[in-house]
C-alpha cells in the first residue's frame, strides 16, 4: 500500500463543555513556573505566554485506498513547512508501512540542516501518523504492533500542583512544579524547600515525590537544591539542566549519586539519549514521543535504556494514546505521567481530551483496542491548515 498523501491539517472537534462546575481555578493559572528564558522578569512565568511555543500540528497521511493516520506535534509554523515541504515530498508515493525505511529517509534528510528540533519534532507527527495508519491497515491497536500489552493497566503520576484534587481522584504519585531559577541564591533554595516540604506532609511518607525544575538550574545550584531535599526522599529530580550540557549532567550525577536524575523531554534523537546513558549520568528517560522524533525514536531510546538497566517515562506519555500505547506494551516503562492542570472539581471524563483517548480511573489508564491508537476523530472534522 502506497503513500497518497502527507499533509498538515486542522481539527475541528465538536467540543462539549464540562456538565460539573469547577470548585476552584487549577494552579495552572496561578503558579509561576521557571523556564529558561524567563530568568529574565520580561517574560511570563506562565509557558503558553512564551515566545517560540507555536502550537499544535496535526499530520494526515492518506493510503492509496482512502485509510488514513494521523499524528500531532508542536511549535507551529517552522515545524509545519518541514513537514509539507521536506517530509511530504520525499514520502509520498512510498509503502506506507516500511516505517523504518521512512523514518530513516526523514533522518538522513536533515543531517545537514541538523535533526535536533525543529526538524524532530516535525518527524515525530509523521511518524505517529504512520504508525496509526500502520495499525489500522492491519487492523489491530498500536501496542500489539509494539509486541501486545505487558500489563493490564498503566499506573500513573500525576503532575500539577493540585495535590488534594489528584489524591480524590486516586493518583498515588506526584510530580509538582518548580518556581524558582539558579539566580535565586538561599531565598529561592528556601522556598523551594518549603514548597516541597508541604507536598511531602500533603501526599504522605509512601507516595513517589518528584520535582520538575524544566532546566532552570545550573550545576551548583542543582547540587544545593538535592542537599536541601534530601529529607524528603525525592522519586527523583527532573530535568535541571539544559539539554546540551552534557558534562554538567556527568558532573551532578557525580555530585549527588543519592538523588535520581531524570531528564528527556528536551533532548532530541536516540545519540543525544545515548551520551546519556554511556556516561551513566540519568536514572529515567524522559523522551517526548511528539518531540524526540516519534514513537519508533522513541521505541529505540527504550532499547539503549533497557540495556543499561534504566527505565524510559515518556515526558507526558498518558496525556495522548500514542504515549499510553508505548506505556502499555513496553515492560520498562512502569508508570507513565498525567498533566493535571485542569481546574478541580471537573471529572476527568469531562475534559477535551483527543477524542477515542482513554481517561484515567483511579490513578491508572488502559487504551482503546481500536485499531492504530483509537484515535476518535471524524474525517469531516479535518480540514488542510
Amino acid at each position: 500500500m502506497r503513500i497518497k498523501s502527507v499533509r498538515t491539517v486542522r481539527l475541528r472537534i465538536p467540543w462539549a463543555e464540562p456538565s460539573t462546575p469547577a470548585r476552584r481555578k487549577s494552579w495552572n493559572h496561578s503558579a509561576a513556573r521557571a523556564l529558561p528564558l524567563n530568568k529574565y522578569p520580561e517574560f511570563s512565568r506562565y509557558p503558553g505566554q512564551l515566545p517560540g511555543m507555536g502550537g499544535q500540528v496535526w499530520v494526515q497521511i492518506v493510503a492509496e485506498d482512502g485509510t488514513f493516520g494521523l499524528g500531532v506535534c508542536t511549535f507551529g509554523d517552522p515545524v509545519a513547512t518541514l513537514i509539507e515541504q521536506v517530509f511530504a515530498p520525499l514520502l509520498e508515493g512510498r509503502d506506507c508501512l516500511a516505517t523504518e525505511f521512512l523514518n530513516d529517509l526523514m533522518w538522513r534528510a536533515m543531517q545537514r540542516p541538523g535533526i535536533a528540533g525543529h526538524a524532530a519534532v516535525a518527524q515525530s507527527g509523521v511518524d505517529l501518523a504512520l504508525w496509526d495508519l500502520k495499525g489500522k491497515l492491519l487492523g489491530v491497536p498500536v501496542y500489539s504492533l509494539l509486541g501486545g500489552p505487558c500489563r493490564e493497566k498503566i499506573p500513573l503520576y500525576a503532575t500539577g500542583d493540585d495535590l488534594d484534587w489528584a489524591m480524590e481522584l486516586g493518583f498515588q504519585a506526584f510530580k509538582v512544579t518548580n518556581p524558582v531559577h539558579y539566580d535565586s541564591g538561599t531565598k529561592g533554595l528556601n522556598q523551594l524547600e518549603q514548597k516541597i516540604g508541604l507536598a511531602r506532609d500533603t501526599i504522605g511518607a509512601d507516595a513517589d515525590l518528584m520535582l520538575n525544575a524544566v532546566m532552570s538550574y545550573n550545576v551548583e545550584f542543582a547540587v544545593q537544591v538535592a542537599e536541601r531535599l534530601r529529607p524528603f526522599h525525592m522519586r527523583w529530580l527532573e530535568e535541571p539542566l539544559i539539554p546540551i550540557d552534557l558534562e554538567g549532567h556527568i558532573e551532578l550525577k557525580r555530585s549527588v549519586p543519592w538523588m535520581p536524575l531524570a531528564t528527556g523531554e528536551d533532548h532530541h534523537g536516540r545519540h543525544a539519549f545515548r551520551q546519556l546513558v554511556e556516561n551513566r549520568c540519568v536514572d529515567v528517560l524522559q523522551p517526548d514521543i511528539n518531540w524526540c522524533g516519534g514513537l519508533s525514536e522513541a521505541i529505540k531510546i527504550y532499547t539503549i535504556g533497557e540495556a543499561a538497566g534504566l527505565i524510559s517515562v515518556p515526558h507526558g506519555g498518558a496525556n495522548s494514546p500514542f504515549g499510553q500505547h508505548f506505556a502499555l506494551a513496553l515492560p520498562e516503562s512502569p508508570v507513565a505521567e498525567y498533566w493535571l492542570g485542569t481546574d478541580p472539581g471537573i471529572p476527568l471524563e469531562e475534559l477535551r481530551h483527543i477524542p477515542g483517548m482513554a481517561t484515567p480511573i483511579d490513578g491508572y489508564v488502559t487504551p482503546s483496542d481500536a485499531p492504530g491508537f483509537g484515535l476518535g476523530i471524524e474525517e469531516d472534522w479535518i480540514s488542510p491548515r
